[in-house]
């Protein structure tokens, strides 16, 4: 336990990468010992960054409908570790915010990881947790990854952000609501007794 305490106080005050953020460092993430699920976003949005609450905005309750739990469940860390490829507000580029962080993951994850015996199912959530966690094992494009998630079970779920912006492309692929979230909810209740 103490090992852990160690890994979470010194991520809560990582300054790495604070020369490059410009709303300035904090990380924001929810881990614990028994975690049973763990979600591996992008990076904060400004909301999250604000309240220190992970998907604490409209992407986090697509997620939750996503998941059908609610949000106490959802914020109880014994059951969901949240844990983002970047823990900061990464500032704001031309089509939206910018991509995580490239100093995080590899300086954090594993470390966090091994603090997490427990986790049976990771939620890999848009294109940097899937190609970080992935790599050559990923489809051609996100659309693919995540239509084949079967092929990566029982340890991850590839899924694609739920962010508004992304509403185009689940209208598109009718499939995700119809096939992938159904399986996602099942293996999520088992997992965590709902």
């Amino acid at each position: 336990m103490e090992s852990f305490r160690t890994v979470v106080s010194e991520a809560k005050a990582c300054t790495l990468c604070e020369k490059f953020l410009p709303l300035g460092p904090r990380p924001v993430f929810t881990i614990h010992p028994k975690s049973k699920i763990l979600i591996i976003g992008q990076a904060p949005g400004t909301k999250v960054h604000a309240t220190g609450i992970p998907w604490n905005d409209a992407s986090g309750n697509e997620l939750r409908r996503w998941l059908d739990v609610d949000r106490e469940t959802f914020y109880d860390p014994s059951l969901f570790g949240i844990m983002p490829m970047g823990f900061c507000y990464p500032g704001r580029g031309k089509g939206g915010d910018l991509p995580p962080r490239p100093e995080c993951a590899p300086t954090w994850h594993r470390q966090m990881r091994n603090q997490m015996p427990d986790v049976k199912l990771t939620l890999l959530i848009g294109q940097y947790a899937l190609n970080y966690y992935l790599g050559k094992n990923r489809k051609k494009t996100l659309t693919e990854t995540v239509r084949n998630y079967e092929e990566y079970l029982p340890d991850f779920i590839p899924l694609v952000h739920p962010s508004p912006r992304n509403l185009m492309w689940r209208r598109r692929n009718t499939w995700f609501e119809e096939e992938v979230v159904p399986a996602l909810r099942d293996r999520v209740h088992k997992l965590i007794n709902v």
